[in-house]
C-alpha cells in the first residue's frame, strides 16, 4: 500500500494526538480544548489559522510553493465534537470525562487532517490554497449549518469541498465512493396526540388518546410504501413513545418522537406534509387532535460526480485500484457535510475501519478508532491536494 512514507514516519506521534483527543471528548460547540489543540499543532507546523467559525470551529490556511500560485483553492473538512455516550473501554487512552465520548471516530478524522497539514506544512508541493476546516457539532446540531452560515466560503473561496469518515465493517486498506446520496437526510418530529382521559374500565366515557397514537405510528408506515416511488429509499422511524402514569387511566396525551431520512430532495420534502394529513386524519376518525412539529435538521449529502471521480482516482493511488469500492450501497445515516456540499462541489469519502467485532460500529460504547487508518487517511488527503491543485513550479 503506497502510504506516503514521510507521514508513515510520524504515525507514533499522529496517535499520541489521537490517543489525546479520545481522552478528552467535548460535544458539540464545547470543543474549546479540542480546538485549542488543533490551532496549537497547526501553528507548529507554520499554517496559518483563524479561530471562532462557528465558535469553536478551526480553518488552517496554507498556500504551496512559494505562494497561492493558480489561485485555485480547495477545502479538507474533518469534524472534532463527541457524543454524549458512557464509554466501556478499559484502555489507557479511554474518556476522562464522564459520559462523553468519542464514539463515532471524530478523533480519528481531527488526526488524519492533521497528519496531512504537517505534511503538505513540510512540502508544499501543491500549486494553490488548501483549507484545512476542523467542524465542531456535527453530531445532531448541525455545526456545518452554522459554519456555512458563519461565512465559511466567502472568507475562505474553494472550488471543491471533500470530507472523510470511518467505515467499520469496511477492511483497513479499503476505502468507498459514490456520486449522488452518499449519506440521507436527517429530519425529526414530535407528534402530541390529545383525547380524553377516563377509568380504563369505561373508555367510552373519553377519547383514547394510546389507541389513536398507535394508529398514526402504524400508518406512518404508508408514508414509504404508499406515497413514495418503490424506487426511492424512505425511512419513518417512531423512536419514542410517552403516556400515561397508571394501569387503570386513559391519558389525556400521547407524544410520539422519531426520525425520517431519505436520499433526494424532492422525497425529503414530501414526507411532511404527508405526515400531517396522515395524523390530521386519523384524529378526526377518532375524536382526537394533535399537534406536529416537524424539524429540518441535515440534507441528503449528495456528491458531484467529476469531484468523486477525483476522489476515486486518489483512493486508488493509496489503497490500490482493486480496493476502492465503488458499489457501497448508501448509508441511512447522515451527515452535516452536505450542508457544504449545497454549497460547493465535492465529495464525501468513507474509509476502512476494518472489523465490527468487539462492539467496533459507530456510536457503540466499546468503539475505538483503528491506529492502523491514520497513515491512509492522512496519505488520502495529501496525495488529494497535490493531484487536485497539481505540483509547485
Amino acid at each position: 500500500m503506497p502510504i506516503i512514507n514521510r507521514i508513515a514516519d510520524f504515525q507514533d506521534e499522529m496517535t499520541a494526538w489521537r490517543h489525546h483527543i479520545h481522552t478528552h471528548p467535548e460535544t458539540a460547540f464545547e470543543e474549546h480544548k479540542t480546538s485549542a489543540f488543533v490551532a496549537e499543532k497547526l501553528e507548529s507546523f507554520g499554517i496559518e489559522v483563524h479561530r471562532g467559525l462557528a465558535g469553536t470551529g478551526i480553518v488552517g490556511k496554507l498556500a504551496g510553493g512559494s505562494g497561492s500560485g493558480s489561485g485555485k483553492a480547495i477545502g479538507l473538512r474533518a469534524d472534532m465534537d463527541a457524543l454524549d455516550v458512557l464509554e466501556k473501554n478499559d484502555f489507557g487512552h479511554k474518556s476522562q470525562h464522564e459520559g462523553k465520548m468519542h464514539a463515532c471516530g471524530h478523533d480519528g478524522h481531527t488526526t488524519m487532517l492533521l497528519g496531512a497539514a504537517k505534511y503538505l506544512a513540510e512540502t508544499k508541493n501543491f500549486d494553490g490554497t488548501v483549507y484545512f476546516i476542523f467542524q465542531p457539532a456535527e453530531e445532531n446540531e448541525g455545526g456545518g449549518r452554522v459554519m456555512v452560515e458563519d461565512g465559511l466560503f466567502e472568507k475562505f473561496p474553494v472550488e471543491q469541498v471533500y470530507g472523510m469518515h470511518n467505515w467499520p465493517g469496511l477492511d483497513v486498506g479499503k476505502m468507498a465512493v459514490r456520486p449522488g446520496p452518499m449519506m440521507a437526510s436527517f429530519d425529526i418530529f414530535e407528534i402530541t396526540v390529545k383525547g380524553k382521559g377516563a377509568h380504563g374500565a369505561m373508555p367510552h366515557m373519553g377519547v383514547d388518546s394510546v389507541v389513536t397514537a398507535s394508529q398514526i405510528v402504524n400508518a406512518l408506515q404508508t408514508i414509504a410504501s404508499r406515497n413514495t416511488h418503490p424506487l426511492d429509499a424512505v425511512v419513518v422511524s417512531v423512536t419514542q413513545i410517552h403516556g400515561g402514569d397508571a394501569y387503570n387511566v386513559l391519558p389525556d396525551e400521547v407524544v410520539l418522537r422519531g426520525t425520517t431520512r431519505s436520499f433526494r430532495p424532492e422525497v425529503q420534502d414530501m414526507i411532511e406534509p404527508a405526515m400531517r394529513r396522515i395524523v390530521d386524519g386519523i384524529c378526526q376518525t377518532m375524536g382526537a387532535t394533535a399537534t406536529v412539529k416537524y424539524e429540518r435538521r441535515y440534507p441528503p449529502t449528495i456528491n458531484t460526480a467529476p469531484e468523486t471521480e477525483i476522489a476515486a482516482q486518489v483512493a486508488a493511488q493509496v489503497v490500490g485500484d482493486g480496493n476502492v469500492h465503488d458499489d457501497l450501497m448508501p448509508s441511512m445515516g447522515s451527515e452535516d457535510f452536505a450542508f457544504m456540499l449545497q454549497q460547493k462541489p465535492g465529495s464525501y469519502v468513507w474509509i476502512g475501519n476494518g472489523s465490527t467485532e468487539g462492539g467496533c460500529m459507530l456510536h457503540n460504547p466499546h468503539y475505538d478508532f483503528n491506529d492502523g487508518v491514520l497513515p491512509i487517511g492522512a496519505s488520502y488527503w495529501a496525495k488529494l491536494v497535490e493531484t487536485t491543485l497539481g505540483k509547485a513550479a
